[in-house]
């Protein structure tokens, strides 16, 4: 970068349309590609999200028939009580050790009922528990097949460009070594302002190549010697001459 004082107006101004026309092709490389990243990192999260549903879904029918597996247990320990105090009952020895007995029978009964009222809910509840894990794992594998059509697009595009792209952004490298890095800051700021990318446009039919407003005359003449840098009025893009702009090419 010290050195790029010693470099004239139009030789920076020529660096400028360079790395301009070199952006340009990196840019068509990009529009190649499309919506195509943005649409695979989409489904990407999307996939990560569906299977962390697919997960909790899992984790909560596992609670659930654990729940089931342990109202099960109670049922039969409360079976086998029954089953010990009606056998406790043909030995009694007085009414109140009677009505003890069936006190606990009645009590070990109404559990039992209850553990099973628990476990016709929850083993409902599982029901449509496996209805979303069966929606989520069929999103999953929609998406999955999205995302691997995607991928093979892009990644048949990036084997395409590879060595295209590297070669640009070689060139690019080499280019923005020969700007300031003033102008340099300038040209990146315009560059994401517009859609385009166009920081560096030529005047053509007397007017911006950029926004299309009109160049006075004047001003069209101080571009055409190319002593200073002189952008657009109207749109802030820096101006060439149409012959300098003709003049420079990339390979």
């Amino acid at each position: 970068m010290a050195q790029v004082k010693d470099y004239s107006v139009e030789e920076k101004l020529s660096s400028l349309v360079k790395l301009q026309k070199i952006d340009s092709k990196l840019d068509g490389l990009q529009i190649l590609k499309g919506e195509l990243p943005i649409e695979v990192s989409d489904l990407e999260d999307e996939i990560a999200g569906l299977n962390a549903r697919q997960n909790r879904i899992e984790e909560e029918i596992n609670g659930i028939q654990q729940f089931i597996d342990d109202k099960k247990t109670l049922i039969k320990d409360s079976q086998d009580l029954i089953k010990k105090y009606e056998k406790q009952s043909d030995n009694v020895k007085n009414n109140r050790e009677f009505e003890a007995i069936n006190k606990e029978i009645e009590n070990q009964t109404l559990e039992v009922k209850l553990a099973e009222k628990h476990i016709k809910d929850a083993t409902e509840d599982i029901a449509e528990k496996a209805k979303q894990l069966e929606i989520a794992k069929k999103a999953v594998a929609t998406k999955e097949g999205n995302l691997k059509g995607k991928k093979g697009e892009l990644e048949k595009i990036i084997a395409e460009t590879e060595k295209e792209e590297k070669h640009y952004n070689k060139q690019a490298a080499t280019a923005r070594d020969l700007v300031d890095e003033r102008l340099l800051a300038s040209y990146d700021r315009i560059r994401k302002t517009y859609r385009n990318g166009l920081a560096v446009v030529p005047v053509e039919r007397d007017s911006c190549g950029g926004c299309f407003n009109a160049i006075p005359p004047q001003k069209q003449s101080d571009i055409r010697q190319r002593k200073k840098i002189i952008v657009c009025e109207n749109c802030g893009r820096i101006l060439v001459d149409d012959d300098l702009n003709n003049a420079v090419e990339v390979k």
